[in-house]
């Protein structure tokens, strides 16, 4: 996606974090751009810095050195119109559970200066948007999680103009599928009314199925960035699941695969996906026919990804 300067909602350069003494690096130059109207995903295992980057560009720590901006504020000299523009929602709800949901919201729109009057106009129209009106008047002990999750979302965005930047860091920890499906298309709805999304997350399926871009993070550094496919692309358009007859054999041949299962002898191996890509593929890998028990053939997926991107040394970052 190309997009002009005022279409960036988000952007860093060279993000640098340590903790402790000696200090222990969490951020190594970390870099992002986030559009308006979009959703970015940051990937990457725990402890690669993901909440770490959220913190600073929401402004709740700061970071060593780089820059950060924030709907053009700079995140330390203007923290306080970076606030103002920003909805940040963590792992955990983080709503009154004695409260209604009308009650919560009202109590943060008030909290947020408004007026009493235009804070109950403000908290109807958020139940409305986020499908609580029925449950508007119920004690939140009540509520699904999914119910909660997009309570403490309309919270986040009660005192914020729209469109403005939301962190969601890890929204959907702990929700049953059908939840985290429904939390997905609030997310799209809020994207497509024109905010920038900066999504971190542990579900892969999460990723492809809301990100319009995703940055890999690895060791504190963005070791890749791309769409979806293009990403899959990098990894492999398509992969050869070979269960393999002995240990031998699947020892041999992981070093070159991007999946990996010892359980059940199976390595996944980058292919193109074509007949005779597949069939040469195999008579390298099994010449004398005896090593591969079955195979099969399908599309790369972010786990595919993850996997190979960060196992690889953090080096240069590749874009695509």
């Amino acid at each position: 996606m190309t997009t002009g300067m005022d279409d960036v909602m988000i952007e860093a350069h060279g993000l640098t974090k340590s903790y402790g003494k000696p200090g222990v690096r969490v951020l190594d130059g970390v870099g992002l751009r986030v559009a308006r109207a979009g959703i970015h995903a940051l990937l990457g295992p725990n402890g690669a810095g993901k909440t770490t980057t959220v913190r600073i560009l929401a402004t709740l720590t700061t970071a060593d050195s780089g820059t950060a901006r924030v709907a053009g504020h700079d995140v330390v000299t203007a923290r306080r119109q970076v606030r103002r523009t920003i909805s940040l929602t963590g792992q955990f709800a983080a709503v009154d559970e004695t409260l209604t949901g009308e009650e919560n919201l009202r109590m943060m729109a008030r909290l947020s200066g408004l007026a009493r009057s235009r804070a109950r106009h403000r908290a109807g129209e958020l139940l409305d948007r986020f499908g609580l009106t029925d449950a508007a008047r119920r004690q939140v002990r009540t509520y699904s999680g999914g119910m909660r999750r997009r309570l403490d979302l309309a919270a986040g965005l009660v005192g914020s103009p729209e469109p403005g930047v939301l962190f969601l860091d890890e929204p959907t920890t702990g929700l049953d599928p059908r939840s985290r499906r429904e939390l997905w298309q609030v997310v799209r709805d809020l994207a497509g009314r024109g905010a920038a999304v900066l999504l971190t997350t542990q579900y892969l399926e999460e990723a492809d199925q809301l990100a319009d871009r995703i940055s890999v993070l690895a060791k504190g550094r963005i070791v890749a960035e791309g769409t979806p496919q293009d990403l899959k692309s990098r990894v492999a358009g398509h992969r050869l699941d070979l269960v393999l007859s002995s240990r031998e054999a699947y020892l041999r041949l992981a070093t070159r695969a991007v999946h990996h299962s010892p359980e059940t002898l199976t390595v996944g191996i980058p292919t193109d996906g074509t007949a005779v890509h597949t069939r040469a593929l195999l008579d390298e890998i099994d010449p004398h026919r005896t090593d591969v028990e079955r195979f099969s053939v399908h599309s790369a997926t972010l786990d595919d990804v993850f996997l190979a991107l960060t196992a690889e040394k953090t080096e240069a970052p590749a874009r695509v």
